[in-house]
């Protein structure tokens, strides 16, 4: 491949690591475990696990995305080297996923930090009703001030309906719970002009403010030997993570303590984004899908929505259409104007039965202990935003 010209003089300014409030760190299998030997890198886990405790005690909020579970989950069940077939891919994952677990756990315990393994399939990121509930789930953790770590369900997930890279996995994770940065640590330190193995010439590109088609050719075609697993999905990573207002980091991590090294100005690549989690996801909601049903709302309910609160059922006079849980629908106010749109937590049935009813009143009326919000605010546009 020839070398991709890159003017760095024209290249923004990277930002710094510490100016990040939620951060999704992605790790893969290559860096966590000793392929020869099939067992995990006890050291170098214990190291990144400091670095994620200086994040976390600073305020941080931070989520892992993990890879893993297979290869340690083989060795535990001595299979031999060697492509698996699927059905020995879920079993060796199954094994491993408690091995992984286990390892996170103790690592981040030592720093004083709770862990909670979340398992995801790619469903769980595209249906926008199992999303609203990864999406709470990982939200409520991080309130907790516990670190998620997410790894695809290997144990269930086939061919067909499964993401196979952690990269475009951990960019969909960081889009999901609001990330304003996504680390993607690598056997590489960053983005090349060229393949660095295959021309001497090639040149690091620190910055990339704009992910362009010239950018885009340096991962390879689809024959290319980059593009499975390699800086191919990275880059559909970061087009995910940028176009929803979320910085990304492509960084060496086989150095002990990476992200420590990041802070210190190691070789890295960042991608940016001229957004935020909030506008670009508000944006999302606002214009991109299709309402599927109308919420009317008293105007109590108007002035607290327009003040920056989330829409509880007390405030919904009516309701129309029908809709399922996580469906985009308009919320108009006792004029009828249109106030926005939102994400609505419940389907149109029983909507319509906790219409006006106090969210301390749901679990009596629909038997389930259910969100105290019709709509919350982080899932909701305005109009006027």
């Amino acid at each position: 491949m020839a070398a991709v010209k890159h003017d760095s003089k024209v290249a923004r300014k990277a930002p710094r690591l510490d100016q990040f409030r939620r951060i999704v760190i992605k790790v893969g299998s290559s860096l966590l475990v000793d392929s020869a030997r099939g067992r995990l890198k006890h050291a170098w886990l214990a190291a990144l696990a400091e670095d994620i405790g200086n994040l976390h005690g600073a305020g941080a909020d931070v989520i892992v995305v993990s890879s893993g579970a297979i290869a340690l989950g083989r060795t535990v069940l001595g299979m031999p080297k060697g492509p698996l077939k699927l059905e020995e891919s879920q079993a060796a994952a199954a094994v491993g996923q408690i091995a992984l677990a286990r390892s996170w756990a103790e690592a981040l315990g030592h720093q004083g930090i709770t862990t909670g393994q979340i398992l995801v399939t790619l469903g769980d990121t595209e249906e926008r009703r199992r999303y609203l509930n990864a999406r709470a789930t990982l939200g409520r953790l991080m309130d907790l001030r516990a670190v998620p770590v997410v790894n695809e369900n290997d144990t269930v997930a086939t061919t067909e309906i499964r993401y196979g890279d952690n990269d475009r996995l951990a960019a969909r994770v960081a889009t999901m719970a609001g990330a304003d940065l996504l680390v993607l640590l690598s056997d590489i330190d960053g983005l090349y002009t060229a393949p660095p193995q295959n021309d001497p010439s090639a040149e690091l590109i620190p910055v990339v403010p704009r992910i362009t088609a010239e950018i885009e050719s340096i991962a390879g075609g689809p024959a290319s030997e980059l593009s499975r697993g390699g800086m191919r999905t990275k880059i559909e990573a970061a087009k995910i993570a940028t176009s929803a207002g979320t910085h990304m980091i492509i960084a060496n991590g086989r150095v002990k303590n990476p992200l420590g090294a990041i802070a210190g100005g190691a070789r890295c690549t960042w991608f940016l984004t001229p957004s935020n989690p909030v506008a670009s996801r508000k944006k999302w909601i606002a214009g991109s899908l299709e309402p599927r049903g109308i919420l009317h709302l008293d105007a109590g309910a108007v002035r607290a929505v327009r003040s920056g609160k989330s829409l509880l059922p007390a405030g919904v006079a009516r309701i129309e259409g029908e809709f399922d849980r996580g469906d985009a629908v308009i919320l108009r106010g006792p004029d009828g104007g249109e106030l926005g749109r939102g994400l609505v937590a419940y389907d149109s049935t029983h909507a319509l039965k906790i219409a006006g009813r106090s969210s301390r009143d749901i679990e009596g009326i629909l038997g389930y202990a259910g969100r105290a919000e019709m709509v919350h605010r982080d899932d909701m546009a305005l109009a006027a935003e």
